[in-house]
């Protein structure tokens, strides 16, 4: 009697142990441990500028350290509402990132209603890098300093276009200020990604850009446009013979460009560590110091508190620059 009830506690036991496999089996995914499948990169331009170059290269690094592919998705359009929006309301689990520049800063004050809450939807990963946008023309350009460019404006209000990626964008904000400092009307064209507004640029179809280094820089070397000055408030170290637009003309005048990455509010932060950790490791690799320095990016790679900090004084800064200078997306 006594060895049947030891055979059927044992067999109660086995049965307890093949179920508990079995539930383990069909635990939901989210208990596996970070990543265990690709992550998507959101960048909320078209592809073939500055944003989608740092995007790609940062992935193709990340991706060695996390051991999941990364996978670059261009969403354009809106000022980049439309890719930053996709990211807002993705699942807050890691997958799903958004390369932000400065249209996140500006768009709260350019924008009567945005679909996402700016400062509660999304959660601080890493600030990449800062650059300074270049002013630059069609080699064939009559306009050969920035001086050139304010004296043919003021001669004739409204017939000199710059592009620029997008309403909201870094080129478009440094355009606008430019013009309010300057003094002068000059027609902003916007396209849907330093891509197309380059090609136009370099087809004659609008007189001038401010690009960012990291999208016009390659054009620049070859000759195809030709580079006035940069808008930051120092000379960058990429482009040490380029003036500053401050020195060239316009006293006070700072626009810097930058990159960073989000993900959505409520990301765990076991999670948000392991994407900056993996970040940092990324743009502190030579491929992509290599690949990017040389287009005037001062790598940061900090911690996501730091980026907070940075965007949120921004946000700040460029709102007042917007009331003063009636700047709208129009």
């Amino acid at each position: 009697m006594r060895s049947t009830l030891i055979s059927t506690l044992n067999r109660g036991l086995r049965l307890a142990v093949i179920a508990a496999t079995a539930f383990g089996a069909t635990m939901p995914s989210a208990q596996a441990a970070f990543p265990d499948k690709p992550i998507r990169i959101v960048v909320p331009f078209s592809p073939g500028g500055g944003t989608d170059l740092v995007a790609r290269t940062l992935g193709a690094e990340m991706s060695k350290d996390l051991g999941q592919p990364v996978v670059i998705e261009n969403k354009p359009g809106a000022s980049t509402i439309i890719g930053t929006d996709t990211v807002a309301k993705a699942d807050p689990d890691g997958y799903t990132l958004v390369v932000s520049t400065i249209a996140h800063a500006v768009n709260p004050s350019l924008m009567a209603k945005l679909p996402y809450n700016t400062d509660t939807d999304f959660a601080p990963v890493m600030l990449i890098a800062r650059s300074p946008n270049v002013l630059v023309v069609h080699p064939d350009s009559p306009y050969k300093s920035v001086e050139d460019i304010l004296k043919a404006a003021k001669a004739d209000p409204g017939r000199l276009t710059y592009a620029s990626q997008g309403n909201g964008t870094s080129a478009h904000l440094a355009g606008e200020l430019f013009k309010y400092l300057g003094q002068v009307d000059i027609i902003h064209v916007p396209y849907k990604g330093a891509g197309p507004a380059l090609t136009d640029l370099l087809g004659g179809q609008v007189d001038m850009m401010f690009g960012t280094a990291a999208a016009v820089g390659g054009f620049v070397e070859s000759g195809k446009l030709r580079a006035l000055a940069v808008t930051t408030a120092e000379r960058s170290p990429a482009l040490p013979d380029l003036p500053t637009i401050a020195e060239a003309g316009l006293p006070g005048y700072v626009a810097d460009s930058w990159y960073g990455i989000y993900a959505p509010a409520g990301t765990p932060p076991e999670v948000i560590a392991k994407l900056n950790a993996a970040a940092k490791k990324a743009a502190e690799s030579e491929a992509f110091r290599n690949r990017v320095q040389p287009e005037g990016l001062m790598i940061n790679a900090g911690t996501p508190e730091a980026y907070d900090q940075y965007v949120r004084g921004e946000i700040d800064r460029w709102a007042k620059v917007i009331k003063a200078a009636h700047i709208t997306t129009n």
